[in-house]
């Protein structure tokens, strides 16, 4: 049972990485706070759902247009002084929000201005911060140090907005976006430890070209490519959370304290996993717990949708957000150790891309398939659709079911003559 517990060997061995952990970890927990502000503030200001949901919008763009070449740019750079840099930059937009909220609030169209420029700089500091535990971490603890993060992750993510609203409603959203710079300073003071962390022997080269090198990397490498393809596919064909009104209308009475306890049966399920995540992190073979992570989180999804009961269904979503745990955690652990050093900036980069889509057009096919059909059948068929995706990924890339831990980690196939599969 207690090497089943959460690993806490990467906190306890690298003083550095204690350090930083801490530091994002309360910078996520800001993150998750200053989303509910924008949401009230902008509610506030023009009672119009198109312009909430317009917040989403604003965060994603910029990620998802400098993505690679905010990731290109870390892997010809000191990642640590591009890390700085850029969660300077998230404090001093957050500082900003926080004067507007204090001295006279923008319209609606400025906060958004103001978050996408947030997510400018996000693009560069998650880029940068995704290539810190392969080279702070031996390859023995980096599974470890991704469960830890992933922990971190999720305990913002529960208690976040609850902290968030109430805050908000003691002292307004400026005192929350003022919290948020404060643990973007954190996160700045976590890092201040880090080695200077170069980019390799081979840094990026500039502009297009690096990151067609690095698209290319990926096109090369089936187990990076493959456990990238998977995360893709989960996301896109089965992610659940727009239905979730629909469904608990069509099969639990429209019950609003139903509804409220779906989102939270997710996390309480992830959290579940991180805290017992030694069980699966300590597994030679990645590849097959995250193939198998997939398929669980798409056989949940379907049993919920089929459940008549609500306490039945909210069990099956904790089982959801357990086994997506376990997908992100071993997904990370293949990435990270299959990537070499000099291409972890780029490969970052549409990890990070990919996390932040995926979500997005999922649940944008689930209200679509639902409008035509029913929440029922859209959530049914997404975790049927999952499964099957998930099976065509496993037997097209033999090497991601084999791929263990390191093995042939950090070194470019392509370079090297050699195949990652």
């Amino acid at each position: 049972m207690r090497g089943a517990l959460l690993d806490v060997t990467p906190l306890r061995a690298s003083p550095v990485f204690r350090r930083l952990w801490a530091g994002q970890a309360l910078s996520w927990f800001g993150s998750q706070m200053t989303l509910v502000a924008v949401m009230f503030q902008v509610w506030e200001a023009t009672r119009s759902t198109a312009w909430t949901g317009a917040v989403g919008l604003a965060q994603a763009v910029p990620l998802v247009g400098l993505g690679l070449f905010a990731g290109s740019l870390a892997d010809r750079v000191d990642r640590r002084a591009f890390y700085l840099v850029t969660t300077a930059g998230q404090a001093g937009c957050s500082l900003l929000l926080a004067l507007q909220g204090v001295l006279g609030r923008l319209p609606a169209g400025g906060v958004l201005a103001l978050v996408a420029a947030q997510a400018c700089f996000a693009a560069g500091s998650g880029s940068a911060s995704r290539t810190f535990i392969p080279q702070l971490l031996p390859k023995e603890q980096v599974a470890a140090g991704l469960a830890l993060r992933m922990a971190a992750f999720q305990g913002a993510l529960l208690l976040g907005p609850a902290l968030g609203g109430l805050l908000v409603g003691w002292r307004g959203v400026g005192a929350c976006y003022l919290v948020d710079a404060l643990t973007f300073l954190a996160a700045c003071h976590g890092a201040l430890a880090l080695p200077r962390l170069g980019p390799g022997d081979e840094p990026a080269r500039p502009g297009l070209r690096g990151v067609a090198d690095g698209l290319a990397f990926l096109a090369r490498t089936p187990v990076v490519r493959g456990a990238l393809l998977t995360d893709l596919a989960t996301t896109v064909l089965s992610m659940p959370i727009s239905l979730f009104p629909l469904v608990n209308a069509e099969r639990f009475g429209d019950d609003p304290r139903t509804l409220g306890l779906f989102l939270t049966a997710l996390a309480v399920g992830g959290i579940a996993a991180s805290l017992l995540s030694g069980s699966f992190t300590r597994l030679p073979r990645p590849g097959l717990v995250m193939l198998g992570g997939s398929a669980a989180w798409g056989a949940a999804l379907a049993l919920f949708g089929l459940a008549s009961n609500a306490w039945t269904g909210l069990a099956f979503l904790a089982v959801a957000g357990a086994a997506d745990t376990v997908a992100v955690v071993s997904r990370g652990t293949l990435v990270q150790t299959h990537t070499p050093s000099g291409m972890l900036g780029r490969v970052g980069a549409v990890e990070q891309i990919v996390g932040q889509a995926g979500p997005d057009l999922g649940n944008l096919r689930g209200g679509l398939v639902a409008r035509a059909t029913s929440g029922t059948v859209a959530v049914v068929a997404g975790g049927l659709l999952c499964l099957g995706a998930v099976a065509l990924i496993a037997a097209g890339t033999p090497g991601l079911r084999r791929a263990v831990t390191g093995g042939a980690a950090l070194r470019d196939p392509g370079r090297e003559g050699a195949t990652a599969a």
